[in-house]
């Protein structure tokens, strides 16, 4: 069992003493290196596979602001999940750059010493705020990319938005040093699986990554069917018969996705294959929802109230506490048992979470 201490650079001035040490491991033996944080539910997309009208419509109830962590409160917990390990920590949503004065918060975050502070975007404002998010002092972006082909593109984020403003933000984070950046592809059979080769050959030797991700039943809304799963091992086999590839060890131990380089050395790209080759046996992540809710697993059914802690002037200690338990207790393997038939259950919906 790994034992970990709390870190001497993470305590503040007048904190109290906190819990000198606590497993971290939980029940299958996976340790927490891992934070998601959803900083708003809402999006101005619709993707089909994340919130789609039928579900997402105009007369949708979205959280009101005073149900939201405040950046304060997400800060607090952001510096205990640093001080028990967390080494990487991505501002998801929803759309992230939708939540007023977010250069704010990561300001905040960056002031965490040693974290890998990073954000996943749908690239509709990067254009805009690239400059401010580096000059925040976040690492990295990773933007969502279904297709160039724009008719594809626009029926995919079903609210006819073009595909060439995107590619401005990727290249706008580019310029600000946010890089290298990352595109993630949701790849779904019959809808966008044709643009596969398209979009690696469009950014390869650009220095970005493009990874390819199986089509999975995140939520309980997205119509999600088996048979619209394309097999990351086809992905890769279509993009190999143009472009050769050798697979290459993960960058850090949990790392979802499998990586191949181009043998020509002109770049990399990876493949998240969550329904077909099931990581749970090594997954190392935990996600905070928008409004405070701690969730073990993308397929969880429900999660767990800190924002009651919080607000209820829990201690340091007590938080801190809180996590160890929730963390121990943890046994997710969705993807392992997935089934049809799992498909659909109750889960929590993407847009609240982050992916």
């Amino acid at each position: 069992m790994t034992i970990i201490p709390i870190r001497p650079e993470h305590r503040l001035p007048g904190m109290e003493p906190m819990n000198p040490t606590w497993s971290g491991e939980d029940t299958r033996g996976r340790t927490l290196r891992d934070l998601r944080i959803s900083v708003t539910d809402r999006c101005n997309f619709r993707c089909v596979y994340c919130m789609p009208k039928t579900a997402f419509g105009h007369d949708h109830a979205f959280l009101p602001r005073s149900e939201l962590l405040s950046f304060e409160e997400i800060t607090r917990i952001a510096r205990l999940f640093a001080a028990r390990g967390v080494k990487k920590i991505r501002l998801t949503g929803g759309e992230p750059l939708l939540r007023h004065g977010i250069e704010n918060l990561i300001a905040m975050l960056a002031e965490i010493p040693g974290l890998d502070l990073t954000l996943t975007t749908n690239g509709s404002l990067l254009a805009k705020k690239a400059q401010a998010l580096k000059a925040a002092g976040l690492k990295r972006v990773t933007v969502s990319l279904d297709s160039l082909d724009d008719r594809v593109f626009r029926a995919m984020n079903d609210v006819d938005f073009p595909v060439e403003r995107v590619l401005e933000g990727i290249e706008a984070a580019a310029e600000a040093g946010l890089g290298p950046v990352k595109i993630n592809m949701v790849v779904k059979r019959g809808t966008n699986d044709a643009g596969i080769v398209d979009l690696a050959r469009h950014f390869r030797g650009t220095g970005h990554i493009v990874r390819f991700i199986e089509y999975m039943d995140v939520g309980s809304k997205n119509g999600w069917k088996l048979d619209e799963v394309l097999p990351s091992e086809e992905v890769v086999r279509r993009i190999a018969a143009e472009f050769p590839l050798e697979a290459i060890a993960p960058d850090y131990p949990g790392e979802v996705a499998q990586r191949w380089v181009y043998e020509d050395g002109s770049g990399e790209i990876g493949a998240i294959s969550s329904v077909t080759q099931a990581f749970c046996a090594t997954c190392t992540r935990v996600r905070l929802s928008t409004d405070g809710r701690l969730y073990t697993c993308l397929f969880a059914e429900a999660g767990h109230d800190l924002r009651g802690l919080l607000r209820g002037k829990a201690t340091d200690l007590q938080l801190d506490a809180a996590i160890a338990r929730i963390w121990h207790a943890r046994r997710d393997n969705y993807s392992e048992i997935r089934t049809a038939e799992t498909a659909g259950l109750q889960k929590v919906e993407m847009s609240y979470i982050g992916g």
